[in-house]
């Protein structure tokens, strides 16, 4: 598993405080819709080129983690 926490950043500034990719201001939700929504990893790649599998793999283990956090809260 990709260690997100090495890409996955917050920033207050930046698109109000949610999770983004590295320092681009492509949120962790942009990313899950996209894949949600049939796109596949070199689709997003080849529109958002700043983006790489490592990254959209970040964005899935991210929303794992936090799913397993808030399913052991309950």
């Amino acid at each position: 598993m990709v260690n997100y926490k090495e890409l996955i950043k917050i920033n207050s500034e930046v698109r109000s405080g949610k999770p983004c990719v590295r320092d681009t201001r492509i949120s962790v939700f942009d990313v899950l819709n996209w894949l949600a929504n049939g796109m596949t990893f070199n689709e997003i790649i080849d529109d958002f080129p700043e983006l790489n599998y490592e990254d959209i793999s970040a964005c899935l283990a991210y929303a794992s983690e936090r799913e397993r956090k808030l399913s052991h809260a309950s």
